[in-house]
């Protein structure tokens, strides 16, 4: 499964990457890149993964990092 999740919070490639471990260590999720120019994350993962799940996981790598949305891409 493939997904989009539209950020805010990401201000530069540390931010980014704090973002992609933290999704990472969901299990079942093998791909996540960051752009906080786009403030965009591109994720694919296990068709078991619930997008509220992968929020959850943007929200946990700061307290200033929020998903807005995570649709099917």
């Amino acid at each position: 499964m493939e997904y989009i999740i539209k950020t805010s919070g990401l201000m530069c490639g540390h931010c980014d990457a704090k973002v992609e471990t933290a999704l990472l260590a969901v299990p079942g999720v093998s791909y996540a890149d960051a752009d906080h120019e786009a403030q965009r994350v591109e994720v694919s993962c296990d068709d078991t993964i619930a997008p509220q799940q992968l929020a959850d996981a943007v929200a946990s790598a700061g307290e200033t990092f929020r998903a807005l949305s995570v649709e099917a891409a």
